[in-house]
């Protein structure tokens, strides 16, 4: 699942975000940053995803 997540991170950011986090502050950053340019959606998107496998990590151990 985390592959598939990454991968919409990279191709169409606001869907990462949305299967990661669901409809939040940060899918909505999201959205903001894509219309302002594909990169700095990607990079949130990415950084989203990654922090969230982080807490969910921390929260197993």
């Amino acid at each position: 699942m985390k592959l598939l997540r990454i991968a919409t991170a990279i191709i169409l950011p606001p869907l990462g975000v949305f299967l990661t986090e669901g409809i939040s502050t940060a899918f909505l950053i999201n959205i903001v940053l894509t219309l302002l340019g594909w990169l700095p959606g990607s990079i949130h998107a990415l950084w989203i995803i990654v922090k969230h496998e982080e807490r969910v990590n921390k929260q197993v151990y």
